[in-house]
C-alpha cells in the first residue's frame, strides 16, 4: 500500500493531516492493517486483500457483514464496526478498498493467556449475539451455497510441479482429506436447516481486551450459522492451548457462559463436530491457492500461504483425533 493512497484516503474522508504512520500492524492473515495518527485522532486502516475483493460476491459480503456489526453494536454487543463515510463503510482509492476503524486500547490474548473467566465471558456474549434480532437488516433467506468436494489432487499435482515444501504432507493426508471433506459437506446440509446470525470467526485473535473488557473485531465472516456448530467451534477456539490441545475446563466454562445467558445446548453432536472440518478445509484450500500463486498478490502472501498449509493440515489431523472425546464430553457433561 502506497503512502500516497493513505494521504488521499485521509484527505477525501477529512481525517486530517497524518502526524505519524502509516505503521504496519502484525497479525492479519488475509488483509493488511495499518495504524495512523492524524490531526483528528488515531485510526486503524484495513487494506482489503485485492485478490479477495475480485471474487464476485466479495463486495456484497463486506457490505452485509458491516451491517451486521453495526446492528450488533446497537444491540449492546461489544463490537467494533468500521466507520462510515458518505453512507458506506467500504472506502476506495484507485483499485484498493479500505475499512477505517477508531483505534481502541487493548490486545488479543495468546492461547496460553486465556483464563476460565475469559471463556465464560465470550460464551455469554456469543449467546447474546445468537439471541439478537437482526431481522430489520433484511439479510434474505439462508441461501447456503451447495458445497462441492475440493479437488485436492489438483493442488497436489501443482505442488509437485513447483516442488512445494508441503507436498509430502499433503500426499500422505490426501485420502483422509477427501473423507473429511465428504463428511463435512453432508453434515452442512443437515445443519443449514436451523440458523442464526453470528460473528462467524470469534477466535481469540478477533477479540481485543482492555483489562476485563472485550471488544469483538473483524466481522467480515458474519452471517448465517447453525447455532450449535458456531458454539462448539468457538468454544474450541477458546479452549485450545498453544500446542493445539483442548482444555476441558475452559471448554465447559465457555458452554456455561453460553447457557447462563439462555442459550440451550441441544444437537446431534456427531453432525455438529463433522461440520467443524469445513472451515478448516476452506482455509487449507485458500492457503494452497496462495502458496501456488493461484490467488496471491506478492511474495509475502505466497510465503504466508506456504506456512499455513502445513500448519492447517496438522490442525485438521489433531481435530480428527479429538472429535470422539469431545462428543463424549457433550453427551455426558
Amino acid at each position: 500500500m502506497k503512502d500516497q493512497q493513505i494521504e488521499t484516503l485521509c484527505s477525501s474522508l477529512q481525517l486530517g493531516e497524518i502526524v505519524n504512520g502509516p505503521v504496519a500492524l502484525s497479525g492479519g492473515l488475509m488483509h493488511r492493517m495499518f495504524e495512523i495518527v492524524t490531526t483528528t485522532g488515531k485510526y486503524v486502516i484495513k487494506a482489503l486483500n485485492p485478490e479477495i475483493m475480485r471474487r464476485p460476491t466479495a463486495m456484497q459480503n463486506y457490505v452485509r457483514s458491516e451491517h451486521i456489526a453495526n446492528a450488533a453494536a446497537a444491540a449492546h454487543i461489544p463490537g467494533l464496526p468500521a466507520k462510515q463515510y458518505y453512507g458506506t463503510s467500504i472506502q476506495q482509492v484507485d483499485q484498493q478498498f479500505y475499512l477505517i476503524f477508531d483505534w481502541i486500547p487493548g490486545r488479543s490474548l495468546r492461547p496460553d493467556e486465556i483464563q476460565i473467566s475469559h471463556c465464560e465471558k465470550i460464551g455469554s456474549i456469543l449467546a447474546d449475539i445468537h439471541r439478537t434480532d437482526f431481522s430489520a437488516l433484511d439479510l434474505g433467506d439462508n441461501n447456503s451455497e451447495v458445497r462441492q468436494l475440493v479437488d485436492w489432487k489438483f493442488y497436489l499435482d501443482k505442488g509437485q510441479e513447483s516442488h512445494s515444501e508441503w507436498v509430502g504432507l499433503l500426499l500422505e493426508t490426501l485420502d483422509k482429506l477427501k473423507a473429511w471433506n465428504n463428511l463435512a459437506i453432508e453434515s452442512a446440509k443437515l445443519l443449514t436447516q436451523s440458523v442464526v446470525v453470528s460473528h462467524g470467526d470469534l477466535d481469540s485473535k478477533n477479540v481485543l481486551w482492555n483489562q476485563d473488557h472485550p471488544v469483538l473485531i473483524d466481522w467480515e465472516s458474519a452471517g448465517y450459522r447453525n447455532p450449535m456448530q458456531d458454539l462448539i467451534e468457538t468454544a474450541l477456539y477458546w479452549s485450545e492451548n498453544e500446542h493445539g490441545e483442548v482444555d476441558k475446563q475452559r471448554f465447559f466454562a465457555f458452554l456455561s457462559g453460553y447457557r447462563r445467558k439462555g442459550g440451550s445446548l441441544q444437537a446431534n453432536w456427531s453432525t455438529v463436530l463433522a461440520n467443524g472440518f469445513l472451515g478448516k478445509l476452506d482455509w487449507l484450500e485458500y492457503s494452497l491457492k496462495r502458496s501456488l500463486w493461484i490467488e496471491c498478490t506478492d511474495e509475502r502472501e505466497q510465503q504466508l500461504g506456504t506456512e499455513q498449509v502445513s500448519g492447517t493440515i496438522n490442525a485438521i489431523k489433531r481435530y480428527s483425533e479429538k472429535i470422539d472425546e469431545i462428543e463424549q464430553w457433550l453427551q455426558h457433561p
